[in-house]
Formats: C-alpha cells, sequence, structure tokens
C-alpha cells in the first residue's frame, strides 16, 4: 500500500485555536504508526513540515518504508517557514530526513509557485498523482492503482476554513476514488 499524507503542522505558541498541540505529538506518532502497520504501508509520501509529516517520515524510517518527499519550493526556504518556526526542536529531525530521503532520490522540490498557496496546493496534487503512478506498476497494468494507495489525513476532523489544504487534500483524494484515512490529532 501506498501512503499519501497531508496533515497540520503543530500549533504556533499562544494560539487560543488548537488543532495540534506539541503535547500531542507522541500520541500522534502512535496512531500513525498504527495506520502504518495495519495497512502494510510500502511507501509514504507526503511533505515534510513539523508535525504530521516529520512524525509520519520518522515513523516510516523506523518501519523502514520507502519514503519521498514533495516540497512546494527550496529546502532552506521551506525549512525556515514550515519547520522551524513552531515550538518543539524539529530542524534537526528535517535536515536528517531529508539527507536520508535525497540520498535515495526520492526528495522532489517543485519549481517555484507564484504564491505559497499555489505552492501547497502543487504539493496536495503531487503527492496523490506520485502515489498513484508508483501504485501502478508496469507489471499489473490492468490493475486499478486507487486499491493500493490510502490517503491519510492527519488533523482534528475539520475544515478551519476555504483555504485550508488538509481540507483540499481529502476534497482531492475522495474526488479521485481513494480511501481517506483520518488520524486525530486532538
Amino acid at each position: 500500500m501506498i501512503a499519501a499524507l497531508f496533515g497540520r503542522r503543530i500549533d504556533p505558541e499562544g494560539t487560543a485555536e488548537r488543532r495540534f498541540p506539541l503535547e500531542h505529538a507522541r500520541m500522534v506518532r502512535e496512531r500513525l504508526r498504527q495506520v502504518l502497520v495495519a495497512e502494510q504501508a510500502e511507501c509514504l509520501i507526503c511533505s515534510a513540515a513539523c508535525g504530521a509529516d516529520l512524525l509520519a517520515l520518522d515513523v516510516a524510517g523506523e518501519l523502514h518504508l520507502r519514503r519521498r518527499i514533495i516540497l512546494p519550493y527550496a529546502r532552506e526556504q521551506f525549512r525556515a517557514s514550515s519547520v522551524t518556526d513552531r515550538p518543539g526542536n524539529w530542524g534537526p529531525l528535517f535536515d536528517t530526513t531529508c539527507d536520508e530521503v535525497a540520498a535515495h532520490h526520492d526528495l522532489i522540490v517543485l519549481e517555484a509557485a507564484e504564491s505559497r498557496a499555489e505552492g501547497h496546493l502543487r504539493v496536495t496534487r503531487t503527492i496523490l498523482d506520485d502515489a498513484l503512478a508508483l501504485a501502478q506498476p508496469a507489471e499489473r497494468q490492468h490493475a486499478d492503482p486507487r486499491e493500493q494507495v490510502r490517503a491519510l489525513v492527519v488533523w482534528e476532523g475539520q475544515a478551519r476554513g476555504p483555504d485550508d489544504h488538509t481540507a483540499e487534500f481529502a476534497r482531492q483524494a475522495r474526488e479521485r476514488g481513494i480511501q481517506v484515512i483520518e488520524i486525530l490529532t486532538l
């Protein structure tokens, strides 16, 4: 099974609306492990932001799964805007994970988008596209790749508004006929 993942980042300090508090990271990490094992995942495709992405990538590494990272723009820029800007010491895990994944030629950096929002929408599409492509090996040309892909949505269970990229990922996965598995952060 190919796991395509999208989810919440760790909440910023002082936020009133809790979506993924840092103190829930261990619980979410265990939930991710349970799903990856139960679904017999062979590969995980996601971005590498602090929170859901890095926790899943870390668990997948421990389980010796193939990991593929999709970044919307340059690694250093992404690290500053989506990794080290929140509570927790996420920088070293990001660096190590990206280095390991890059060594296997599975770190993909997309061309710069006109806006940050457009970059994240491209990541959403690319994660799902890559998952479906990897689920369709040449020897299984007549099999439906959607049966071999699960969209893992790591969140508190509801969209925060029309610009919610996690909700958009879930919507796109369902629209493509991919089974969605929600992993709650609260």
